[in-house]
């Protein structure tokens, strides 16, 4: 496995902006939220409620020595309130689609999303798809190599899984968002990879523990 080397990339401003970030989940799948929450907060609970409409967080990172605050937006996934959250993509910077790798029905309804992203949301909104519950293997209903193929062909930026209960890779998914938004949007700074990723042309940077890479 090899790491892709830093881009640089000619920038049109010094002005730092905030950065916004669309969580979607599936229906009913709420554990990447308790991810986000266990981000902003430092402490993972494994109770949480349903998102109602919309919810909002803030957390600064350091890149590269430069403050950057990012906005993430939970935008609920249930059908009644499509209406409310389709407006929210407009204006994001990037989203994250999540589902969960021991319920195939969330997985199935990744490209359901991706449209709905690709309808509401800006022409160069990027999405990345997380894989949660990466601590409970035996229960693995979602083969990685799966993710890598839908990432590839809705030509996603990343596929990662995460374990909300372990703190695993939760980091890395914000931090790599924050990153490539930052070099899309031609700003002074460099792009960096992840341990334990790749990048082939346009296809999507992949992120997984060591045993489960894959070359998609």
């Amino acid at each position: 496995m090899t790491t892709a080397s830093p881009v640089t990339r000619a920038h049109r401003s010094e002005r730092q902006t905030p950065l916004r970030v669309d969580e979607l989940h599936n229906l009913n799948e709420k554990v990447f939220r308790k991810a986000c929450d266990s981000w902003i907060e430092g402490v993972f609970s494994d109770k949480h409620q349903n998102t109602i409409g919309v919810d909002f967080s803030v957390r600064s990172l350091n890149i590269d020595g430069k403050k950057v605050k990012v906005q993430v937006w939970d935008t609920a996934g249930q059908e009644r309130f499509r209406t409310i959250t389709q407006s929210y993509y407009r204006s994001a910077h990037g989203a994250i689609i999540a589902y969960d790798i021991t319920r195939r029905q969330t997985f199935e309804s990744v490209p359901h999303w991706i449209h709905e992203v690709e309808k509401y949301g800006a022409a160069n909104l990027m999405v990345m798809l997380i894989g949660n519950k990466s601590d409970m293997l035996e229960q693995r209903q979602i083969l990685f190599e799966e993710a890598c193929t839908l990432a590839e062909k809705h030509g996603l930026l990343a596929v990662l899984e995460t374990s909300a209960k372990e703190a695993r890779n939760i980091d890395e998914v914000f931090l790599l968002m924050a990153k490539e938004l930052i070099a899309r949007n031609t700003l002074h700074f460099h792009k960096e990879s992840p341990r334990n990723s790749f990048v082939l042309d346009s296809r999507p940077i992949v992120v997984s523990q060591p045993e489960k890479n894959c070359q998609c």
